[in-house]
């Protein structure tokens, strides 16, 4: 009884040590600004492509919040997200590096302007998909405004990358390609390819703080 007792009390204490150091890493923008180099090649162009594992233009990530690009970074970095290029640039980055780059991508957040009364509100059949799929319940109002930073910014998003993320989740057996996230596997599956379409159209259409600010020797 008291071995295990000690087991699980030094487990607790391992825990409570990682939470600890994991949130005293705070994020240097100004650092970061001199870590994006193998960033901006995608990034930074505004409309870039991406040809692998499938075409769309890369997601514009200046503007999304600190946490969710930490978040993301190192899904990428355990597997959990399946792609051959991100994983190798997320194994590159230390935990350091991955918050002075969130900081700095963080900071670009372009102006929301006010949502007008009358803002373009979905038809019926996206109406019907956005309640089926309770998008907002974690996405938030307008999809702007998330209940937890840790999750992404959806409002004008390139709708042909949202797409591609949301096929990502019914992906499975795939070395290159898929997501494992269990909540939004759950939801992509519900749907099919054309109503995923139909509700990445959508959300692109809504008024947006992400950008994409083009480095210098791009504009």
């Amino acid at each position: 009884m008291n071995r295990t007792f000690t087991t699980i009390f030094g487990l607790a204490v391992a825990f409570a040590t990682s939470l600890t150091h994991a949130q005293e890493i705070k994020g240097d923008a100004k650092a970061g600004e001199g870590k994006i180099a193998m960033c901006i090649g995608c990034h930074g162009i505004v409309g870039y492509q991406a040809t692998f594992p499938a075409v769309y233009r890369v997601p514009m990530i200046s503007g999304q919040s600190e946490k969710y690009i930490i978040t993301a970074l190192n899904e990428y970095k355990k597997g959990e997200r399946k792609h051959p290029t991100m994983r190798s640039i997320a194994d590159s980055l230390t935990e350091q590096d991955i918050a002075d780059v969130a900081a700095y991508y963080a900071a670009h957040t372009k102006e929301l302007k006010p949502i007008p009364e009358k803002a373009r509100e979905p038809d019926a059949q996206v109406a019907q998909l956005l309640q089926k799929g309770a998008c907002v319940s974690c996405h938030g109002d307008n999809f702007s405004k998330t209940i937890d930073p840790s999750y992404p910014k959806l409002a004008g998003q390139h709708k042909d990358y949202l797409y591609a993320a949301l096929h990502s989740y019914k992906i499975e057996n795939n070395p290159v390609g898929g997501r494992t996230n269990a909540i939004m596997a759950g939801m992509a599956k519900q749907f099919t390819n054309a109503e995923l379409r139909a509700l990445a159209g959508y959300i692109s259409s809504l008024p947006s703080e992400l950008q994409t600010v083009p480095e210098s020797r791009f504009r």
